[in-house]
């Protein structure tokens, strides 16, 4: 699974980040986070507004700081409803 982080790097984008590292390690398995900071990879992911978050290149969050448990969710989601 992947999980790309969006932004240019301002602090809500790195707690983003953060959280999306913290939230993969502890569910375990094959989950990388990756952060793009590219204007232009973000544009072509449809990606307007920083922080966002896409998984398996599913736009998920966009503007804000998701909750771990919103990130948690939405993993067991890609997941297929296993945790």
């Amino acid at each position: 699974m992947e999980i790309k982080v969006f932004g240019p790097g301002c602090a809500r984008c790195t707690e983003t980040e953060n959280r999306a590292k913290a939230v993969a390690a502890a569910k375990g398995g094959n989950i990388t986070v990756q952060k793009v900071s590219d204007l232009k990879e973000m544009m072509a992911a449809g990606v307007m507004s920083t922080p966002a978050l896409a998984i398996n290149g599913v736009v998920k969050s966009t503007g804000k700081v998701p909750s771990t448990d919103e990130i948690a969710t939405w993993i067991d989601e890609a997941l297929g409803g296993r945790s």
